[in-house]
């Protein structure tokens, strides 16, 4: 009699023991939600970019003249060929054409004037000295252009 039920009782057992599959993501903690925000990063708008920024100048002849985005952080080269100095904390005259750094693409148009603002160069030591750069982009600057401001 017991070797008829066991039967019927492994079978009952293993059916009515079916687990659910949790997905990973249905229990995750996040540690860090409170730390965490995507997608507000801080744009400085025109005065704000003027007065912290080293060297100001306006001009309508830039130009990208390098990048790498292979490994490690992404790195624009842009080349000012020409262009007048509104504002200067280090340098009192300025060579052209002038090579400064940026860790994200500008964007502004080819035939507009725009305002570059940029910042002693921190960072980067060899590309520094192989290129011979002293300015990176002003980070959380935006590129405004010239002709909103006339």
């Amino acid at each position: 009699m017991f070797r008829s039920i066991l039967p019927v009782f492994c079978a009952a057992f293993f059916t009515g023991c079916e687990k659910e599959y949790r997905r990973p993501d249905h229990y995750k903690v996040d540690l860090f939600a409170d730390e965490r925000q995507e997608g507000k990063a801080y744009v400085m708008d025109r005065k704000e970019c003027f007065d912290n920024s080293d060297m100001v100048i306006s001009s309508s002849a830039l130009k990208l003249t390098d990048s790498s985005k292979g490994r490690g952080k992404p790195v624009f080269i842009y080349k000012i060929n020409s262009g007048e100095l509104l504002k200067t904390t280090r340098d009192s005259v300025v060579e052209y054409p002038l090579e400064f750094i940026s860790p994200q693409k500008l964007k502004f148009r080819k035939d507009s004037s725009v305002y570059v603002y940029l910042k002693k160069l921190e960072g980067y030591r060899f590309l520094a000295k192989e290129k011979n750069l002293k300015y990176q982009w002003l980070r959380g600057a935006s590129v405004y252009s010239v002709q909103k401001d006339k």
